[in-house]
Formats: structure tokens, sequence, C-alpha cells
């Protein structure tokens, strides 16, 4: 399985790429993949720092897609800010992140990591304890995601 994250300036200039050379581009990539699954997220705010698209400092991703019970999509972006930042901000190997949007109330959280040692130390110590305090089973409906090990040659 690969991943592949794209960031964009802005929505004009991604609309503007669908509409002008996405066909043409994918077209040669015809029988390379299969079970392609895109997303399309409005980012938010950042996990830790300022966000930039840069991957050289990170060994390992952690992107967390997550679908919330509409009524509670307010208390799961509250917590967010308040619970799970502050407790990956103060993690030695989280190098930044972001949290993004898309419709339907569906939500993702992109991490950044030195090393999968150093995310494992977070995930050990604080994950249950966090999910407790932000009443994450009354706000989520579903949770899929992957940790994912950099590869830097895929890096452009």
């Amino acid at each position: 399985m690969a991943h592949v994250f794209a960031f964009w300036e802005s929505r004009a200039f991604y609309d503007s790429f669908m509409a002008r050379s996405h066909h043409r581009l994918s077209s040669t990539q015809a029988g390379t993949f299969k079970d392609a699954q895109v997303r399309l997220f409005d980012y938010r705010f950042d996990v830790k720092t300022g966000f930039e698209p840069r991957f050289t400092d990170a060994d390992l991703l952690r992107v967390a897609l997550c679908r919330i019970h509409e009524a509670r999509a307010e208390h799961f972006v509250l917590m967010q800010e308040k619970v799970w930042n502050p407790a990956m901000a103060g993690s030695p190997g989280m190098v930044r992140g972001l949290f993004g949007e898309a419709p339907g109330n569906e939500f993702m959280v992109l991490s950044m990591w030195r090393s999968a040692a150093e995310h494992g130390k977070y995930r050990t110590e604080r994950v249950e304890r966090l999910a407790l305090r932000a009443q994450i089973e009354a706000d989520v409906a579903a949770l899929t995601g992957d940790v994912v090990d950099m590869e830097s040659s895929w890096t452009v």
C-alpha cells in the first residue's frame, strides 16, 4: 500500500490542476495501481507548529481519518485543539502536523514523527488516557488510519 499526500496553496490551484492536467497525467498511469481512494480535506489548523509540507525531517507519518457523529463534530474539533494537540506537541519526537476537515463530518489528523520509536512512546504512554479525557467514544462513528514509514526517494 502506498499513501500519497498532496498539499495545495489554494483551492483555486487545485481546481485548475484538476481541470487542465489531471486527466492527462492519470491516463499515463492506468494499470499501475488499483483501488485508489482520494479524499480532499480543507486545512483547519496546525498540530504543534506551523505546518510545512516538508518531509525530510520525519521518518514516520501517522494519518487518522475520523468520521464523527454530526451532533459531536464541534466537540471533536474542540478536543483536538485542547486535548490531543497539546499532548502531541509535548512529545519530543513529534515534528509537526495538521488537522483537516472534509464534508460529511470527516476529519484527518496527520502527524509527522522523527522515528517509529518516538511515536511508539507517545502512543503507549498517552493514548488511552487522552481518549477517555476527550470522550472519543462518544464523538467517533468510524476511525481508520495508518502508520506510514517514509520513503525518502518518493518525496518530491
